[in-house]
């Protein structure tokens, strides 16, 4: 958890069983309350907490509920399922699962539109959820290359970029299937969905063909100038 205590501050230090009520409550009460009505004083009763407990360390509700949704993505695990694309499927379902639990859903959706109007929550969301999670994908990447699936890093800037990129696909299909679209992110969707991922990946890592010339799609055999 990650949460914004002044380097200075003196006194008793801080209790992580506290931390962990507050975070809890805070969970608990958006799911009865809402993103709404949702306050620094409800929270503090439900954590068992004095309220300037909560204002040490946290300045508002915002950075309360990213660090309360936070924890909930700190649960994500990558499976060793003895290939890259049971490995993605593995931990694409624990993050729908995660995506279909009340408090993440309406934290999230919460956050993420106040951020458009707040750079410094938009700031927070990136460090405390986006930026924690890319460990799945660099964990993912060095696995699947120490199986030779895929093939060792050739720059390091571009496999930055490449994380930033898979990051960005498997968050951005997983949060609107579940949270914009409103559809399940069930067995079969994930199957369906890691499968273009992989191929995606396999086709980027190798651009080139045995001829040494890109190789496009396969399509449906035609005959004389294209005619079936």
């Amino acid at each position: 958890m990650q949460s914004r205590t002044p380097a200075s501050r003196t006194g008793r230090p801080r209790s992580a069983t506290a931390d962990a009520a507050i975070l809890a409550a805070t969970r608990q009460a958006l799911v009865e309350l809402g993103w709404s009505r949702l306050t620094l004083g409800d929270v503090a009763t439900r954590a068992g907490v004095a309220k300037t407990t909560l204002y040490r360390r946290w300045s508002g509700k915002h950075e309360l509920v990213v660090d309360a949704v936070a924890e909930l993505f700190d649960e994500l695990e990558l499976p060793d399922r003895g290939s890259l694309a049971a490995d993605i499927e593995g931990a694409v379902l624990q993050f729908a699962a995660i995506l279909a639990r009340p408090e993440a859903r309406s934290g999230l959706m919460a956050v993420v539109a106040e951020s458009t109007r707040d750079d410094a929550l938009r700031e927070r969301i990136r460090s405390s959820i986006v930026d924690r999670q890319k460990r799945l994908v660099l964990e993912g990447r060095a696995r699947a290359q120490g199986r030779g699936e895929l093939p060792p890093e050739r720059n390091p800037e571009e496999a930055a970029r490449a994380v930033d990129l898979i990051f960005d696909v498997v968050a951005g299909a997983v949060v609107h299937r579940t949270l914009v679209s409103a559809e399940p992110a069930d067995a079969d969707w994930v199957r369906s969905f890691t499968r273009v991922l992989v191929l995606g990946l396999a086709a980027a890592e190798s651009p080139e063909g045995p001829s040494g010339t890109l190789t496009p799609p396969r399509g449906p055999e035609t005959g004389p100038e294209g005619a079936p």
